[in-house]
């Protein structure tokens, strides 16, 4: 009998995506020996409720790019189609029922993994999900009833410091992929902050 599939889901606004995310997609596949991950552009995440996104066929657009030389990394639209917010239970409830054979991995950084208890239906996410959870300046705390691994590794790239530097002139070429820089500029997606007065 075969093993199930092993999934990482990996959500976020991607607003760019970066070089910093594939990073983190590559680390977690091997540390987990992960067969396929499933990268899931949010249509509004409900913890950014208040910002104002890229619209969602941009930030498709750029992960798809991103992601297009890795065979093992699939882009979905499924958050896309829900309304908003993105709720990432809702999500799994969708994967779980499209892969029921499959072993549900969802991918996340530090702040997030405190967060978590937070989040709607957690205890659904904590029944159905094992955590691959990115350890940085320290290691993430277990936390009873959740599966959780830490996944070492560090990437200096931000999508608050990309979106904050972006300009005609100077554009982070190692902290993005050239095809996603040439995206941006070409639809001028991230206009150069006014100057401080």
């Amino acid at each position: 009998m075969n093993a199930p599939q092993r999934i990482g889901l990996f959500g976020g606004t991607f607003d760019p995506f970066h070089q910093g995310h594939l990073f983190l997609i590559q680390q977690a596949t091997a540390q987990a020996s992960l067969d396929r991950v499933i990268v899931l552009p949010c249509q509004i995440s409900p913890h950014k409720s208040a910002t104002n996104p890229t619209s969602f066929a941009h930030r498709l657009a750029m992960a798809q790019i991103a992601c297009a030389d890795s065979p093992n990394i699939t882009v979905d639209d499924f958050e896309g189609h829900q309304p908003p917010p993105s709720y990432s239970w809702r999500t799994v409830e969708h994967f779980r029922t499209t892969m029921p054979e499959s072993q549900l991995f969802w991918i996340l950084g530090y702040d997030q993994w405190q967060a978590l208890p937070r989040w709607a239906n957690a205890t659904y996410l904590a029944e159905h999900l094992t955590f691959l959870v990115l350890a940085r300046e320290q290691p993430p705390e277990p936390r009873d009833g959740w599966k959780m691994l830490a996944i070492t590794g560090t990437h200096p790239a931000s999508a608050t410091a990309l979106r904050s530097e972006i300009s005609p002139h100077f554009l982070r070429s190692d902290w993005l992929h050239p095809n996603v820089k040439n995206y941006i500029h070409l639809r001028k997606l991230y206009p150069p902050l006014p100057p401080i007065s």
